[in-house]
């Protein structure tokens, strides 16, 4: 995110901190991702650190649903690709800095970090495959999360697909209402093809997913490949994660030669749509909300108007 977030300041984060044992001399912004805050940290002992706050009002169970998911990456930890949070003086993975924000902090990784939205070629993308591959074997920690394979959020675009009535949070309420109401057929349309895929997906048999395996969730380090943010952990199919890397089954044969399960295009298309769909709700919701013209609200503009056409069918 661009920017800070509201109601937290420096005194908030420091506090957070010194719960992990960190005396901070320095604390940067880290503008990266989008969804939550990061920043990088050194502390008295000239150890650095990547401290991350969660908005706990967008996370699935809240406070409770994101320490389950960072407490399943700590006992994943011997798996040499996941990036694990550190335990507080208490022992809990996650510290509530007050009613609204969580604290993280993760060892500060040396390596070449991804972006989101950028395409590995083949044989990088293979060395993912491995990964996840060898995550996906992995006997599932108790506290991994059990999730609802409907978008989230699905509930609140279902009754806004029915509503008329001028949204009032701000500058992109409107454009927002405007855009809906004209692809509101299409995506009832995208919604029922959503359910009809998921309906084949009841009996498949589940296993320990990261959620977000791409590139702006990866670092190549001299070992090979990280895994970061792991607050999208849970069990589901596999092709949860392998639609991240891409949804042509043909690019994904590597997985099949190394696991030996086939993947499931229809799941690669589930997961794709189910993507796309939690976006647009999410993005509406932003926008029905409170909100002013900054850089993150602009680039959630233009990614609610992307998704629209991303959903839209071709021709």
């Amino acid at each position: 995110m661009k920017d800070l977030p509201v109601g937290l300041d420096q005194a908030h984060l420091r506090r957070g901190l010194a719960e992990f044992g960190i005396d901070a001399v320095t604390t940067a912004y880290a503008p990266v991702g989008f969804g939550d805050y990061h920043w990088t940290v050194t502390g008295a002992d000239g150890r650095q650190w990547f401290a991350t706050v969660a908005d706990l009002e967008d996370k699935p169970n809240a406070l409770d649903g994101l320490r389950a998911a960072m407490d399943t990456a700590v006992a994943l930890s011997d798996r040499h690709f996941v990036v694990a949070p550190l335990r507080a003086g208490s022992g809990e993975t996650v510290v509530a800095l007050n009613t609204r924000y969580g604290l993280s902090v993760f060892p500060f990784i040396a390596g070449k970090p991804g972006e989101f939205g950028q395409e590995l070629p083949p044989q990088q993308r293979d060395q993912v495959l491995d990964v996840l591959a060898e995550l996906h074997s992995a006997q599932p920690p108790r506290t991994t999360p059990h999730l609802d394979l409907n978008p989230e959020g699905r509930d609140d675009l279902d009754a806004v697909l029915k509503e008329s009535a001028p949204w009032t949070g701000g500058p992109f309420s409107e454009p927002a209402r405007h855009l809906l109401a004209d692809n509101a057929g299409m995506v009832r349309a995208r919604l029922e093809d959503f359910d009809r895929l998921a309906d084949k997906m009841k009996r498949a048999p589940h296993v320990v997913t990261h959620g977000e395996p791409h590139p702006g969730n990866l670092i190549l380090a001299p070992a090979g490949y990280l895994l970061v943010d792991w607050d999208t952990v849970g069990l589901a199919v596999p092709e949860r994660d392998l639609s991240v890397l891409s949804d042509n089954p043909d690019d994904l044969k590597y997985y099949t030669v190394t696991t030996g399960r086939a993947v499931d295009g229809d799941a690669l298309a589930l997961y794709r749509l189910r993507w796309s769909l939690a976006d647009v709700a999410a993005f509406t919701t932003w926008f029905r909300s409170p909100h002013e013209r900054t850089p993150d609200t602009e680039t959630a503009w233009q990614g609610l108007v992307s998704t629209i056409q991303v959903l839209t069918p071709a021709g």
